[in-house]
């Protein structure tokens, strides 16, 4: 009998992150699910399906899952990554940006899990990997909203992971530190690095992790894939893999 093709659901699908993950997963046989506001584009696996939707919108859900379970009966992974980011100081942080945030980032990954709880079940032994971030431990300034959605996401894993382990679902975090994304690069004015040019800034970044360079997609990717593989994985739940070139194993003081 041929081995059932396992099927991802991945957030964020079109961005850098979710893209590199789109690509890995495919790479690895997996049929991929795609979500994302914005249009992935050529490149998208032939055998997946790419939905365009914007999740930060509570009300496309239904829509959303009506999809899904018309391409697949079961999930063996749900990837949680899409994520917008606000940068500027708490004070000046409008209602609507914070909502907006949390809206983007963390209200998804409680209503994915809530919606696609019953296809993860269906997959036998599953696992949901919600991409955090080093902010939801460690932060810097004018970068609240998405500090605090991180951190949610994070106290969130450990809740789902203790929920769902009866299921047979794991449920784990990702943290990337600086990586190469269109995200990074847009935030990299918000005044915690010095240097005149984004190159400048993006030097200057690297230098405060201890492999002295930023990551990239792939990397994290992998990272995600790991935690999303049973044969790899089966013996963790509730934890957060930080991917940050050790940036913060390093005493911010010295």
């Amino acid at each position: 009998m041929d081995k059932q093709i396992s099927t991802v659901l991945i957030t964020g699908s079109a961005g850098g992150i979710g893209r590199a993950c789109v690509a890995l997963f495919a790479e690895k046989g997996w049929r991929v699910i795609g979500v994302d506001k914005n249009e992935f584009g050529e490149g998208f696996p032939a055998n997946g399906l790419f939905i365009r939707a914007d999740i930060s919108q509570a009300d496309q859900f239904p829509a959303i899952y009506e999809k899904v379970v018309a391409f697949a009966s079961s999930l063996n992974a749900l990837v949680n990554n899409a994520a917008v980011q606000v940068s500027k100081p708490l004070v000046d942080t409008t209602v609507e940006e914070w909502d907006t945030v949390i809206a983007t980032n963390l209200r998804p990954t409680f209503l994915n899990a809530k919606y696609f709880f019953k296809l993860l079940r269906n997959g036998g032994d599953s696992a949901i990997v919600n991409v955090s971030s080093v902010h939801a431990v460690q932060t810097s300034a004018n970068i609240a909203a998405y500090a605090a959605s991180k951190g949610g996401i994070l106290a969130l894993t450990r809740a789902m992971a203790i929920e769902f382990a009866e299921y047979n679902i794991r449920v784990n975090a990702v943290l990337p530190g600086a990586v190469d994304t269109p995200m990074l690069r847009s935030g990299l004015d918000r005044g915690h690095l010095s240097g005149p040019s984004v190159n400048d800034r993006l030097d200057n970044l690297a230098r405060k992790t201890v492999n002295g360079r930023i990551g990239t997609p792939a990397e994290i990717a992998q990272a995600v894939y790991f935690l999303a593989d049973g044969g790899a994985s089966s013996f963790m739940t509730g934890q957060a893999l930080i991917v940050d070139g050790g940036a913060t194993a390093r005493l911010s003081t010295e």
